[in-house]
C-alpha cells in the first residue's frame, strides 16, 4: 500500500511539473488531477488550489471614464470532506449611492471522474445567492454542485468597479496550498500607486510596460449644417482623439505556495499571509492637476476626519444633550463623568456587529433605534464626553483580523475607538462591547498601536495593549480518597480582560451547556452546586464556585496511591511545538493566575515523596513560574504563580518560551506518592 502511495506521488508531481508555468484554460481538467488522493507536498491538506489566476487592470469608457476590472480564474481541488468548504465562494460587492460594483461572466463547473471518465456539472442559477451586508456593502456567493470526495471545482468571474481605488489585496498564500498561481496588475501611467508587502514567502515580481492607445470622444457644438442653415443654430459633432500612453504591468508567478496554518497565540494569521496590497497614492491625468490620496499619515488623518461621515458626525450634539446633563447632575469628577457617559452609551445603542471607522446610518439615527455600527456608537461616546468638557478623542484602530497597519493607508483602520486625556494618563473605551470597561478594551482591538485624531486634526499613536496584567485567582480545597477519588470545592474570580472572556464565554449559551462545556474542559469531572457571582455587576471581580469530584483522581499501585496535585488544574499540553516560529507569540493582554490548593490526605496514608519546588522564569522578565508545594500532617498546599509580563513576545524568544512551556507543564504533571502508614 505504501509504494503504490509513493507511485501516485511520484505521477502527480511530474504531472504538476508539466503544467507549472502554463497558461491553464477553463475547462481542460485532466484525470491526473481527477485522480490525485492527495496532495505529494502536503498530505494533510483538505483542498489544494491546482490554479490560481488573477489580472486587475483599467479599462476605460467613453463618458465614463476608467473602470476598475478584476479577473478571477481559479481550480480547486478537494481531497475530503472538510475541503467542502472551498465549494462555496463569497464575492463582497460595494456600492455608495448609484455607483456599484458589478459580478459578471461567471462560469463555473464541478468535475468528476466516473466509469474512467471525465463528467462534468455546470452551475446552475439556484446555487447563486445575493445578501445585502450593509447600506455599502452586497454579498454575492455560489455553491458549486455535486461536490464529493475527489472532485475538481473550477469558476471564472470578473468584477467591475467603479471605485478605482478600491483594489482587493492580492494573496498568494492560503490555509490550503497553491500549486501553480499568477497575479497580474496592469495599471495606466496615470494611476501611481504604493505597494506594501507583509509574509515570510520569498516574492519575485516581474515588471514591464505596454504602450497602448486612448480612443476619447468629445461632443463639439458648430453653427451651420443640418437643420441650421439659415437659422444660426448650432449643431453636435462627435470628435474622436487618439491619446497614447503606456501601462505599468507587475506580474506575479508562484509555484507550490505551502499553506499557511493556524498556530496558538497568533495575533491574526492574516497577517503573516504573503500578499501585496495597492494603494492609490495620487493620479495624475493629461492636462489635469495631480490629484493626492494618501503619502504620509497627515493626508490619511486629514482624510478620514474630514469625511461627513466621521468627523462632521462627531459635531452633532442635540439629540443627546438633554439625556447627557440629566446623568451627570451633581458629577463632577472626570472618572465618574466618563463612567456614567460610557453606561448611558452601553445601555442606549446595541453594536449591530458591523465594523467600520465611518457611520452607515448617521450618530443621531443611531441613538433614536438603538442600534449603530462601531462608528456610530464610539463617536457618538466621544461626542458626548467633548460635551461633558472632557478632552476626548477618536481613535483609529485596526482589528486583530484586520492586520496591521505599517504604512500611511486610508484603509488599514476598520474600527474606531474613544480615548480620554486624564492628568493620571490616556483612558481608552470601546461601547460596542457590554462586558468592557475603561481600559478594558475587547480582544478584537488589542492590536498594537492605534491613532488619535486630535480636534485640530494633528495625530499621535498610542498603545492599545494593557500595561496592567489581568488577574486569576484560584482556590480549591481538595478531598483524596484511600479508593482514588478526588472531589472538593472551588472558588475562581476573574479581573479585568479575564473577567472580560468569561463574562462572553458565559453569557453565550445557557448555564447547562456551559457547564457542560466547563465539565469537557477540564477531563470529565463532575461539576454541583455550581453558583456565579458578580457576573453583571462590571464593576467587580466575577466569581464562580462549584463542588466537584473526579473518580479517576489518582492511581492505585499496590499499596500506594500516585496523583497529580494540580489535578485538573494544571496545563497538559504544551502548545509550543514547531520546531522553529516566524510569528510573534501574542498572548493578547499580560496576565497573572494565583492557584492556591489544599489537598486532604486520605486516612492511613502518609507522603512519601513529593514534588520539589521550583521557580522559572522568562527571559527579560517577560515571565515567571513559581511552584511551591509543602507538607503539613495529613494535608498537602500547593502554591502556583504563573505570569506573563508581555501581551506580545518576539519569535526571537520561541526557543526560550517553549523550553519554558515544556518545564513548566513538566512540573505541573509531577506526582505525590503515598504509601500506607
Amino acid at each position: 500500500m505504501k509504494s503504490v502511495k509513493i507511485l501516485m506521488a511520484c505521477v502527480c508531481l511530474l504531472f504538476v511539473d508539466s503544467i507549472l508555468g502554463q497558461e491553464i484554460k477553463f475547462g481542460k481538467v485532466s484525470k491526473v488531477e481527477l485522480e490525485e488522493k492527495f496532495n505529494p507536498s502536503d498530505s494533510s491538506a483538505v483542498a489544494t488550489y491546482l490554479y490560481k489566476y488573477r489580472r486587475t487592470y483599467f479599462e476605460y469608457k467613453s463618458g465614463e471614464g476608467f473602470n476598475l476590472v478584476t479577473s478571477i480564474h481559479e481550480r480547486i481541488k478537494i481531497y475530503n470532506q472538510e475541503g467542502f468548504d472551498y465549494a462555496t465562494k463569497k464575492i463582497v460587492l460595494f456600492k455608495n449611492g448609484s455607483s456599484r460594483e458589478k459580478l459578471g461572466r461567471l462560469k463555473a463547473s464541478t468535475y468528476h471522474l466516473k466509469n474512467g471518465k471525465i463528467e462534468e456539472t455546470k452551475l446552475n442559477k439556484d446555487g447563486e445567492f445575493e445578501v445585502a451586508l450593509s447600506e455599502y456593502r452586497d454579498q454575492k456567493s455560489f455553491t458549486m454542485p455535486k461536490i464529493a470526495i475527489g472532485c475538481v471545482i473550477e469558476y471564472k468571474y470578473e468584477v467591475r468597479s467603479p471605485f478605482i481605488s478600491n483594489i482587493e489585496e492580492f494573496v498568494f498564500q492560503h490555509d490550503i496550498p497553491v500549486r501553480s498561481l499568477t497575479a497580474i496588475m496592469d495599471a495606466p501611467q496615470y494611476f501611481v500607486f504604493r505597494m506594501n508587502t507583509r509574509g515570510f514567502l520569498l516574492v519575485k515580481p516581474e515588471s514591464s510596460r505596454q504602450n497602448r492607445k486612448l480612443n476619447i470622444q468629445q461632443r463639439t457644438n458648430a453653427r451651420g449644417g443640418v437643420g441650421s442653415a439659415g437659422s444660426g443654430g448650432a449643431r453636435t459633432t462627435l470628435k474622436t482623439s487618439t491619446l497614447d500612453y503606456y501601462s505599468n504591468i507587475t506580474t506575479y508567478k508562484m509555484n507550490d505556495v505551502p499553506a499557511l496554518k493556524e498556530e496558538p497565540y497568533v495575533n491574526g494569521i492574516h497577517n503573516y499571509r504573503s500578499s501585496v496590497t495597492y494603494e492609490l497614492s495620487y493620479t495624475e491625468f493629461p492636462n489635469t492637476p495631480v490629484k493626492t490620496y494618501a503619502t504620509n499619515w497627515e493626508a490619511v488623518v486629514k482624510n478620514i476626519y474630514e469625511s461627513g461621515s466621521f468627523g462632521g458626525e462627531l459635531k452633532k450634539t442635540g439629540y443627546f444633550e438633554a439625556d447627557v446633563d440629566a446623568i451627570l447632575g451633581e458629577i463632577s469628577g472626570e472618572t465618574q463623568k466618563i463612567e456614567a457617559i460610557f453606561n448611558l452609551v452601553k445601555s442606549k445603542v446595541k453594536w449591530n456587529e458591523v465594523f467600520g471607522k465611518y457611520t452607515n446610518n448617521g450618530v443621531r439615527k443611531a441613538y433614536k433605534e438603538g442600534l449603530g455600527n462601531v462608528a456610530e456608537i464610539n463617536l457618538m461616546l466621544t461626542s458626548m464626553l467633548r460635551f461633558a468638557g472632557l478632552d476626548a478623542n477618536p481613535v483609529l484602530v485596526s482589528t486583530r483580523a484586520n492586520g496591521i497597519p505599517l504604512f500611511p493607508t486610508r484603509e488599514g483602520y476598520n474600527y474606531v475607538i474613544c480615548g480620554v486625556d486624564l492628568p493620571e494618563g490616556l483612558t481608552l473605551l470601546d461601547a460596542t462591547d457590554p462586558y468592557s470597561t475603561p481600559n478594558i478594551l475587547p480582544i478584537r482591538t488589542l492590536n498594537w498601536e492605534g491613532r488619535m485624531i486630535r480636534k485640530e486634526g494633528a495625530s499621535e499613536t498610542v498603545a492599545l495593549y494593557p500595561a496592567k496584567s489581568s488577574l486569576k485567582r484560584v482556590f480549591t480545597n481538595m478531598n483524596l480518597s484511600d479508593t482514588g477519588a478526588l472531589s472538593g470545592k472551588i472558588q475562581i474570580s476573574y479581573d479585568d480582560h479575564d473577567a472580560v472572556s468569561f463574562r462572553e464565554s458565559f453569557f453565550k449559551t445557557n448555564e447547562e451547556d456551559y457547564l457542560d462545556d466547563l465539565e469537557k474542559d477540564l477531563g470529565q469531572i463532575e461539576i454541583d452546586n455550581f453558583e456565579a457571582k458578580n457576573v453583571s455587576d462590571l464593576s467587580k471581580p466575577a466569581t464562580i464556585t462549584y463542588e466537584y469530584s473526579l473518580e479517576s483522581g489518582s492511581e492505585q499501585i499496590a499499596d500506594k496511591l500516585y496523583f497529580i496535585p494540580m489535578s485538573f488544574l494544571r496545563i497538559a499540553k504544551n502548545p509550543f511545538t514547531l520546531e522553529k516560529r516566524e510569528f510573534p507569540i501574542d498572548f493578547g493582554y499580560p496576565s497573572v493566575t494565583n492557584t492556591i490548593a489544599t489537598v486532604n490526605l486520605p486516612e492511613g496514608y502518609q507522603v512519601e515523596s513529593i514534588p520539589e519546588s521550583m521557580a522559572l522564569a522568562l527571559p527579560e522578565d517577560m515571565g515567571v513560574f513559581n511552584f511551591r508545594i509543602v507538607e503539613h500532617p495529613g494535608t498537602i498546599q500547593l502554591k502556583v504563580t504563573t505570569k506573563i509580563n508581555n501581551a506580545v513576545i518576539s519569535p526571537l524568544y520561541y526557543e526560550s518560551l517553549k523550553e519554558y512551556y515544556k518545564k513548566m507543564i513538566e512540573k505541573m504533571n509531577e506526582r505525590v506518592v503515598l504509601s500506607k502508614a
